[in-house]
């Protein structure tokens, strides 16, 4: 199929960016969505890659998107941001291995971006956009075009030497 629709039997670059947004503090949080966490973000990531990786492109690029909350500690965020934390490590161990074959592949660390990934979190705490903004260097909750450029940068050439990294794309929230 790859073949046929894009006159090519590789790619070039692999974005893994599927998730959802599960909050629970350690007393609440239920076997069942620690589970689906788990899976999602971090099992999700991992044999997903697995299973495309013959066919990604020597001198390509994988990119694994994490989230700022591996930086910052908000109550009720505990087991969401131990996948992706999880996953910034196998960012580092990917790029060891992958290496040989010129793959880079790195980490991307968003902020709080106003999406549906987080829509209902806003829509019950109306105070919470405008905590958010008080509390990021830039002065507002980052949008989803604010993400993109940064995504296009470390798929591009002129990313070529940045490998193993984790790139905090937050607007400078909680520093």
């Amino acid at each position: 199929m790859l073949e046929g629709q894009w006159r090519r039997k590789d790619f070039d670059f692999l974005v893994n960016n599927g998730g959802f947004n599960g909050q629970g503090k350690l007393g609440d949080t239920k076997e069942e969505v620690f589970d689906a966490l788990a899976h999602v973000h971090f099992k999700g990531v991992y044999f997903l890659t697995q299973q495309l990786l013959p066919r990604l492109a020597d001198g390509g690029a994988i990119l694994c998107v994490s989230s700022g909350l591996t930086r910052i500690a908000i109550p009720g965020y505990g087991p969401y941001a131990a996948m992706k934390a999880a996953v910034e490590t196998l960012v580092r161990y990917w790029a060891k291995e992958l290496g040989p074959r010129r793959i880079r592949v790195n980490a991307i660390a968003p902020g709080a971006i106003a999406t549906d990934f987080s829509r209902d979190v806003y829509e019950a705490n109306p105070q919470l956009p405008v905590m958010v903004a008080q509390n990021t260097a830039l002065g507002r909750i980052g949008e989803a075009d604010d993400i993109g450029p940064v995504v296009a940068f470390l798929c591009s050439d002129a990313a070529r030497w940045v490998n193993a990294q984790r790139l905090e794309a937050s607007g400078g929230q909680m520093i």
